[in-house]
């Protein structure tokens, strides 16, 4: 008798450890990737110039996000460009940005504050560089600069860094032997228009809604930017290995090109967060992302071109962990 109650109660103790680990393991799953607590708060999204394609680009991904993350109120702050969004990002001032690879490269080197905390999220599209003059400009080239009022981008900004770099390979000296305005994209086409410029540069997606108007109203072309001088740019090394040779195709902008594909140099650009960012809100702000290519593609050209494939490549910035858990849940 005493054998057989010993024997039921083993069988009890056995059964209440089996009732123990399966508690255990949906306690485990809750607070997995897969049951952690719904991201909440309010998210700073550092963008763009108004007019200019990260701004686009903010402004139609807050609405997948707010359907996404519904406990998370995203706002959107306007900026200077890349170097300023970096800046914002790395020190707190903003949670999530877009920045080109090579203005992110250039930060790090520089060890500015914040800098080995960035991380990177999405390798987006690219930047193409874009040099626009008047239709019946003499300039043919960047080195026909030289003495032209020329728009270089605001200090903040992507396209200052690499207007800069182009001059310098063209054995321009960007201080001294043009005079740079610091205007952006949102003032350059207008200023173009009026003859207070005589070109500006411009970084950004294919097409940009500026430049596009502008073409609407005033007849200019772009300045081919040959391979000679994108060997002479590379050669610097550094971030300067981000810019590669490309080709703006021949219906970029239909008004201006008249057939023709133009050479140029392109970056990519990376969705950036720092390893402070919550691996939850991470993981779900780079799933919406990449879900909603298609749909924000159809108005920002773009972001068609993000790729999963490549998503993950978010060189200089080592990978975040909450899009790493994203990029392993769509693997094959």
């Amino acid at each position: 008798m005493l054998q057989a109650l010993s024997r039921v109660g083993g069988r009890r103790v056995l059964q209440a450890c089996a009732a123990v680990a399966v508690v255990s393991g949906l306690l485990l799953w809750w607070v997995s990737p897969f049951g952690t607590p719904e991201p909440t708060g309010t998210v700073t999204f550092s963008t763009g110039v108004r007019s200019g394609v990260y701004q686009r680009y903010g402004e139609r991904l807050m609405g997948d996000l707010a359907r996404d993350l519904p406990k998370v109120s995203i706002e959107l702050q306007t900026s200077e460009g890349s170097q300023q969004n970096i800046a914002r990002v790395a020190t707190g001032k903003a949670d999530f940005t877009i920045a080109t690879a090579d203005a992110l490269a250039t930060y790090l080197r520089d060890g500015k504050p914040g800098a080995n905390t960035l991380r990177g999220c999405v390798r987006l599209y690219d930047d193409y560089i874009q040099l626009v003059v008047p239709r019946d400009s003499d300039v043919h080239r960047v080195a026909d600069l030289r003495g032209k009022r020329v728009g270089v981008g605001q200090q903040g900004s992507g396209v200052r860094l690499v207007a800069d770099r182009l001059m310098t390979a063209a054995g321009l000296d960007p201080a001294d032997d043009v005079v740079p305005v610091p205007s952006g994209i949102d003032t350059m086409p207008a200023e173009l228009e009026s003859g207070r410029l005589q070109a500006f540069f411009w970084s950004g997606g294919l097409p940009t809604t500026a430049v596009q108007e502008l073409s609407n109203r005033f007849r200019i072309r772009l300045v081919p930017l040959e391979a000679s001088l994108i060997k002479e740019l590379q050669a610097v090394g550094g971030s300067a290995r981000y810019y590669r040779s490309a080709t703006m195709p021949a219906d970029a902008y239909r008004n201006v090109q008249q057939g023709q594909a133009v050479p140029t140099v392109a970056v990519a650009n990376v969705l950036v967060t720092t390893e402070r960012s919550n691996p939850a809100l991470t993981e779900a702000f780079t799933r919406t992302v990449i879900d909603s290519r298609d749909r924000i593609g159809r108005e920002v050209h773009a972001a068609q071109l993000v790729d999963l494939r490549t998503a993950i490549y978010t060189d200089p910035l080592p990978l975040h962990e909450g899009a790493s858990r994203y990029y392993r849940s769509v693997k094959p």
